[in-house]
Parts: C-alpha cells; sequence; structure tokens
C-alpha cells in the first residue's frame, strides 16, 4: 500500500485542535475546511495543510438582506388545488407552505405576474376574474364552475436558503439568524456581493482556497407547513426566476415567459418533466447569465492568488458542469457530495477543471454518529459502490463533511477511513490521468443528453425514490463497468452521434424527460435507430423505453425489442409466448430470481421469435429479439447489485453481438470486477464486498487466473501483451 500522504481534505471544528492534527497524521490529510456551521480557530490555520473556507455569494448578510427585500430571490409557486362548491371562491394561497420559507411578492403587481387557472378545464381565467387581498393572503373569484378545481400561480419571496434551514433543523442550530438570500440580478446586491467578496479576500489572507457554496440560485426546494420536503428537484431553475429576469429574457427572446411555464401544473418542471423549448431556452439563459458573473468573482479570487473552487449543491443552479458556459467561469475545482458510483462520476467526469473532490458519506452528524449505530457500516457500502467508479475515472481528492468531534468518537470509523485513504492514494498513484479499456461504447438516450451527464434518475441528488431505484441502478451498474458512456439526446440522434456508439440504452417511465415521452412520435428518430440496430448495433429498453401511444403501439420500438406493454386495450388479442428459456447467455450468472425493482406490468412478447428470458407473474422481465444484423434487449428494471450489474454487462454483449468477447478481462464472480490498463500495463482486479471471494480471471487471451480476494481487496497485475503476469 502507498505510504504518500494528501489527497484528502479533513472538516474542522472549533476547540477541536489536537484531535485534528491527529486525524490529519492517521488520514493523511492535506487540506482542512470549514462548513456550514462550523469556522475554524485561528492556529488550525497554521497547520500543514491548505485551508479550504466556505463561502457563501448569496446569503450569510441578514443586515444588507434585510435593508434590500426588494431584491430577495424569488420564486413562482402554486396554491393549494382548491375545489368551487358554489359560484364564488377564495383561496389561501399560503395554505400548506412553510411560511417562514415562502412569503407573496406583492411589491410587484399581482395582475401582471400571477395566474389563477380552472384545473378542471384548463382555462387561464383573465385577471379581472379575481382579485388579491395581501392583508388575508387569498385570492377571491367570482363567476366560477361549481365542482371545478382552481388553482392560483404567484410570485413569491423566499424569506429562508433552504439549505440553511435544512441545516438549522436538523442540528438544531436555535438562535442561528436565518439566512435570507439575495438576487445577483438586483443591482444593489451585485455592488454588494463584489465588494464584499473584495474585503472578504484581503482579510482571509490564510486561505488559500475559496470553497464557493456555491453561486447565485439554489436548486428547487421549499417546504411545507410540517417543515417537510413539499418540492424538490436538484437541477430546478425554478428559484431564480424575477420580473428583472423575465423581463431581460423577453428584450432578447421577443416573448415573455408565465408563471405557468415554470409551474406547469404543479410538476414544477423537474427533470423528469420532458422540457419545453421555452423552460430549454430559459436555462440556456440563466446559464449564460450565471456563468458571466461567476467569473468576474472567480478572477477576484484569482488576483489575491487563491484558488476557487465550486461545491456541487446549493446554489449551483445555472453552472452545470457539462452545459456550454460552464469553462468561461475559470474554476480550479469542483467538489461535490459522493452517493455512490454515479454521483462520483458526476464529479469526476467535469471537463475543465484542474482537479475534482468527493465528499464520501456519512456526513458527521448526530443520525448516524449516535450511541449503538455503526457509521463504519455506510462508509463500506459508499466507498465500494464509489470505487468502482473511481477505477474507470477517479476524483483527484477525497474528503468528508460535518462535524469531526462525533466521528473521533467512534474508533473502528477512524480506521476504516485510515484505509480508505491509504487505498484511493494508491489508486491515485496508479491510474491517475490513465484511460481505461473499454470493451463497448454505450449511449445513454434521453432529453437531456450531454448536459445531464450521469444525472439522469437524480431528484434530490443520490437519495433512493420508490419511482426511480429501478432505473437509477443502472446508472450505478454502468458507473464501474468497463465501458465508455455517453450521454446523447434525440437531436444528438438526427445528428449522427450513433455512428461511434455499440449500444443504445433507453429507460424509465413512458411519458418522462429519461424515456423520451414525445420524442418518439418523431418518425426521424425512430427510423434512424431502427437502421442503426438493423445494421448491427444493439438497443437495451429499460422500463418502458420508446414509450408513445401512437399508431396502435405503445413501445414505437417494440419491433426491435421483441415485446409490447399491454394497456387493456388489446384484450382481445391473445398472447401466446409465457415461457421462459431455460437457459440464456444474459443471464447465464443468474444465482438467485431477477430483481426488476417495482414492476411494469404486462410486458408481453409480440411474436414466437421473441426471447423470453425470465418473466414473472406473466410479465415478461427479460427478454432479447434478433433485428436483422444486431439485437435488442428488454429489462423491465434493474436495482443495482453486483449480480444486476453482471446481467446488464452480459446484456450490452449480447446487444452488440459480441458473446464471444466476454471472456476478455472477465471475472467468473460478480462480486469482483476487473480494470485494464494499457498505457501503464497494469491490471486492477477488485472485490466489491466485505467478505473473501473466489474468482477466475479472464486475461485479454483468455487465459485464466484462479484466485482469492480479501475482504474489499484491490489487487494489482502485471500486463504484458494482453495476458496477466502473476
Amino acid at each position: 500500500m502507498s505510504e504518500t500522504k494528501g489527497r484528502l481534505t479533513l472538516p474542522g471544528e472549533h476547540e477541536f485542535y489536537d484531535e485534528t492534527k491527529e486525524l490529519m497524521r492517521r488520514w493523511g490529510a492535506d487540506a482542512i475546511r470549514d462548513s456550514d456551521g462550523t469556522k475554524l480557530e485561528e492556529r488550525v490555520k497554521d497547520l500543514d495543510a491548505k485551508i479550504y473556507t466556505t463561502y457563501f455569494v448569496a446569503r450569510n448578510y441578514n443586515e444588507f438582506a434585510l435593508q434590500h427585500l426588494d431584491e430577495t430571490q424569488q420564486i413562482f409557486v402554486m396554491s393549494e388545488r382548491t375545489i368551487a362548491t358554489s359560484t364564488h371562491m377564495t383561496i389561501e394561497i399560503l395554505k400548506g407552505f412553510f411560511t417562514e420559507q415562502i412569503q407573496p411578492n406583492t411589491l410587484e403587481d399581482p395582475k401582471e405576474w400571477w395566474q389563477v387557472h380552472n384545473r378542471t378545464t384548463g382555462e387561464l381565467l383573465p385577471v379581472d376574474a379575481w382579485t388579491y387581498d395581501a392583508t388575508t393572503q387569498s385570492v377571491t373569484i367570482n363567476n366560477v364552475q361549481p365542482f371545478h378545481e382552481y388553482t392560483v400561480n404567484f410570485l413569491a419571496f423566499v424569506m429562508w436558503d433552504p439549505t440553511q434551514m435544512y441545516n438549522h433543523l436538523t442540528n438544531n442550530w436555535g438562535d442561528v439568524p436565518k439566512d435570507i438570500p439575495f438576487d445577483a440580478r438586483g443591482p444593489k446586491s451585485w455592488e454588494f456581493m463584489k465588494a464584499t467578496l473584495q474585503t472578504w479576500l484581503k482579510n482571509n489572507p490564510k486561505t488559500d482556497v475559496v470553497r464557493f457554496t456555491t453561486f447565485f440560485y439554489h436548486f428547487t426546494l421549499f417546504f411545507n407547513d410540517m417543515k417537510k420536503d413539499k418540492f424538490v428537484d436538484w437541477f430546478g431553475y425554478g428559484a431564480s426566476v424575477s420580473p428583472a429576469a423575465l423581463k431581460a429574457f423577453e428584450a432578447e427572446h421577443g416573448y415573455r415567459l408565465l408563471a405557468e411555464d415554470f409551474i406547469q401544473a404543479g410538476t414544477y418542471n423537474s427533470t423528469f418533466n420532458e422540457p419545453t423549448q421555452r423552460y430549454l431556452d430559459y436555462i440556456d439563459f440563466q446559464q449564460r447569465f450565471v456563468a458571466s458573473r461567476a467569473k468576474e468573482l472567480v478572477d477576484m479570487v484569482h488576483a489575491h492568488g487563491k484558488e476557487a473552487m465550486m461545491f456541487l449543491g446549493d446554489n449551483w443552479i445555472g453552472t452545470e458542469p457539462y452545459g456550454d458556459y460552464f469553462a468561461s467561469i475559470g474554476l480550479d475545482a469542483v467538489v461535490g457530495s459522493v452517493g455512490g458510483g454515479a454521483s462520483l462520476r458526476v464529479i469526476a467526469d467535469i471537463p475543465h477543471v484542474k482537479y475534482t473532490e468527493g465528499r464520501f458519506l456519512p456526513y458527521f452528524f448526530p443520525d448516524t454518529f449516535r450511541e449503538g449505530n455503526d457509521p463504519v457500516i455506510e462508509a463500506s457500502d459508499n466507498w465500494l459502490r464509489a470505487r468502482r467508479a473511481i477505477m474507470r475515472k477517479p476524483v483527484n481528492r477525497i474528503g468528508y463533511g460535518g462535524y469531526p468531534s462525533l466521528a473521533y468518537q467512534f474508533p473502528k470509523f477512524v480506521d476504516y477511513v485510515e484505509r480508505i485513504a491509504d487505498q484511493f492514494r494508491d489508486i491515485i498513484e496508479n491510474i491517475e490521468d490513465v484511460k481505461p479499456h473499454a470493451n463497448l461504447t454505450v449511449g445513454i438516450l434521453n432529453s437531456w443528453g450531454r448536459l445531464r451527464t450521469w444525472q439522469a434518475f437524480m431528484v434530490a441528488h443520490e437519495l433512493w425514490y420508490k419511482q426511480t431505484y429501478s432505473f437509477y441502478g443502472m446508472m450505478d451498474a454502468l458507473s464501474g463497468m468497463s465501458v465508455d458512456v455517453k450521454f446523447i439526446n434525440f437531436d444528438d440522434v438526427k445528428q449522427g452521434a450513433l455512428a461511434d456508439i455499440d449500444v443504445v440504452i433507453n429507460a424509465g417511465q413512458a411519458g418522462t424527460a429519461m424515456s423520451g415521452g414525445s420524442n418518439w412520435n418523431d418518425p426521424e428518430v425512430v427510423s434512424i435507430i431502427r437502421q442503426w440496430v438493423h445494421e448491427g448495433h444493439g438497443f437495451v429498453g429499460v422500463g418502458e423505453p420508446s414509450a408513445y401511444d401512437k399508431s396502435g403501439k405503445f413501445f414505437q420500438l417494440a419491433d426491435i425489442l421483441g415485446v409490447e406493454r399491454e394497456r387493456g386495450l388489446t384484450l382481445s388479442s391473445n398472447k401466446y409466448f409465457y415461457t421462459a428459456m431455460e437457459k440464456h447467455f444474459i443471464t447465464e450468472d443468474k444465482t438467485q430470481p431477477f430483481e426488476s425493482g417495482e414492476p411494469v406490468t404486462n410486458i408481453y412478447a409480440t411474436h414466437k421469435e421473441t426471447e423470453v428470458i425470465d418473466i414473472q407473474d406473466q410479465n415478461v422481465t427479460i427478454a432479447a429479439n434478433q433485428y436483422g444484423r444486431g439485437r435488442g434487449v428488454y429489462l423491465s428494471g434493474l436495482p443495482y447489485s453486483s449480480e444486476n450489474a453482471r446481467i446488464l454487462y452480459r446484456s450490452l454483449f449480447y446487444a452488440a453481438g459480441k458473446e464471444t468477447e466476454l471472456h476478455r478481462w472477465f471475472s467468473t464472480n460478480f462480486n469482483c470486477e476487473v480494470n485494464v490498463y494499457p498505457a501503464i500495463g497494469k491490471v486492477a482486479i477488485i472485490n466489491n464486498t466485505a467478505d473473501e471471494q473466489r474468482t477466475t480471471v479472464y486475461d485479454g487471451n483468455g487465459n485464466a487466473h484462479s484466485m482469492i480476494l480479501r475482504s474489499e481487496e484491490l489487487r494489482w497485475e502485471v500486463l504484458d501483451e494482453n495476458s496477466i503476469i502473476i
């Protein structure tokens, strides 16, 4: 194991000096950071380490915010749905909201910016049909249709930054002031932001890295009257609106965006919504604005001889690292939270920065570091899933967050992080900037494409959701797989993006941005993919791929997949093919019943040539189909597990028609994986479990090597002309 130190950032805490020095020594930390809720004492800043200091651009200055409430950040929100019981009704617009966070903006004329809808008919009511009473914070509507449903879209001030609010409630901050976020489009706010940063930079000479958390606009997150999430979308631009922004947009684009463009009948343009062109225009507009102003701040940091780091979270909207304008900001680094393999790759694959850093779990918070709990369990799961991804594309640094005094009370956890840190440095020492061998190139096709690289199926970062884990597991599996992954949208397909791809994956629920929605109504897209598969490539569908109700079909590429979904409309047409094959290449390593996650019901084979591989309760869960010289493969879902990752890996090889190449750089035990680095002549074999594993590894020439791997072991072997030299 490498004896080098460095590449690890340790969270600091007041009155924790001696223990900080001990953890620095044991974990090899070469950087110390503060965070929201902690400050570094001066003597810590004099230790032999880089000092990261958290900097809030648009909050944490309540004296200014309270004097300029007209420049408070804003959001469009929708009242609760209300049923009229007579021809006259009143809607309390704040009912169900957390009023310490959301307050209606009455400085602007409600008649200009608000909207009232009859949701039963879809009608937008004229402004003279309703009135607003600021005293009662209610909208009164006359001449309504009894037993129709009505809502009010209203412009509101965000009176409490949602991340600070979360930390406030989680960690019981008591008398800590509630941060009011102010808007970079406000002229006074922007001048204040620049002047304050300039002063701060002069007053913090010991800071080496300014950790922007982040810049201007928080992802869409607002709370209900129970202080719980009412809506959260890690990608949402809804909290970046203002009359100033909308007027500037109108001047540039020639049309005005309305409240409903952001609210979308209460779905708020979540990342699962198929984006409208109007919303895409706004995203692009805000990205250009944020990038230009963030660059000014970053230039100030550089002028003081410091590095500028961005936290990929909190107020990151407009700085999307896979967007067209990120490079222009000039950041030195990006740090983000690592929930598993996919979120590790979100960070590691970011271009245009000098280095990336992953903040590993668990946070040093009392919900985990409490009596009777073992934080090593979460740490091990987090590390093993992230390590798979690191072997394909490593972050340059790792770190932790929270209160180290809590972690210090758990010696086994301290020991475990010491081992993680040493192993990470060993990996970096070997493969930083080294491209691993890839057996296939896989394209993930959805409505977002490159903009949301590795971010498909995320709601609030990498949290578990019942409706997404069946698809998100596919992303986690791919993150550490010996394949290259590209993210493409439907315009990319029409512009020739399939030329250098072996297999396309389309996954998700019908009608969502992930599966593609109305994009499957485009004959050009459908015909291009059909021809491409027919000529010898692969298409893997997960869940409800290519789903769009048209011409008597639901899966528009059912002809490729060999399966369709019965929705109760063709029950009079019998379905005969409900017998699974006894054996198939895709499931050859399967040891237990296939775990497909949330069931996609009533999937059936369309003809006798369909290879029904797995079926559960008359639902086809795995199938394959020959299509010209290519193949389609269907999986009803794919929660993450080592066994499911192997099923996906085999599915990709089968779809690509490369089954004979599987036993090249291959482990027979799916709990172990092989990564090859031709440029440095090394092979890495990893055990992705905490248990000892036995496996046979096939090298690039098909030679078999039996081995035993210890718990969580990473073993390096020498590569010579495509063979392992043991």
